[in-house]
């Protein structure tokens, strides 16, 4: 991947600015004939070296007024609408489809109906490491609505596990099992962690 640093110092700049972590990167470009030519570019020089850019994963996308938006090392880039300011788009980042997809599957995993024998607080006490960590990585952006997702996830999760613990039928858990009993187990919450700050614009 050196080669293409290299490569984006000399000629290739022209095409745009290459943004790049470990083998994922990302080329920003104003129009779509640059991004056109920085395709071309990356695969001409990862093709010197052995790799080639994957098909699957790599394609232009078009961010102006929100169009489109791409994933990247977890976050879904897209621009947003200013409700104050109308009319002027901002990029925002928020944790991706599929950075939720496995938290969730995590979480379930840990409050699987298997433990119900255990003791909640046990449960929490291994949950919570799990959900700090995921929130750690995905605070510094625009992801308040998906914490309040999975925030929610994880009330139910451990409300269903208590039921089942308790033999209770029914999925009334909002009222049995409510924001005052969840505090009570020492639940690690994602909402109200964000941390907002100047937004960099990949693409």
């Amino acid at each position: 991947m050196h080669r293409l640093d290299q490569a984006w110092q000399g000629d290739a700049r022209r095409a745009g600015t290459l943004i790049r972590y470990a083998d994922d990167f990302v080329v920003v470009c104003r129009t779509a004939e640059q991004a056109t030519d920085a395709w071309q570019w990356a695969r001409t020089v990862l093709a010197e070296t052995g790799l080639q850019v994957s098909p699957e994963k790599t394609r232009i996308v078009e961010l102006t007024k929100g169009k489109q938006g791409f994933d990247f090392l977890g976050f879904h880039l897209r621009k947003v609408e200013s409700w104050k300011w109308r009319g002027r788009w901002y990029l925002q980042r928020w944790p991706s489809s599929r950075a939720m997809k496995s938290v969730r599957a995590k979480i379930r995993q840990l409050t699987d109906r298997r433990y119900a024998g255990t003791e909640l607080e046990i449960v929490v006490e291994r949950l919570n490491p799990v959900i700090r960590g995921w929130g750690n990585y995905f605070r510094a952006g625009n992801s308040a609505r998906k914490f309040s997702q999975i925030d929610s996830y994880v009330h139910e999760r451990l409300a269903i596990l208590a039921s089942n613990k308790h033999k209770r039928s029914g999925r009334n858990w909002g009222t049995r099992f409510n924001s005052e009993w969840l505090g009570r187990l020492g639940v690690y919450t994602l909402t109200g962690t964000v941390r907002y700050g100047t937004a960099h614009a990949p693409r």
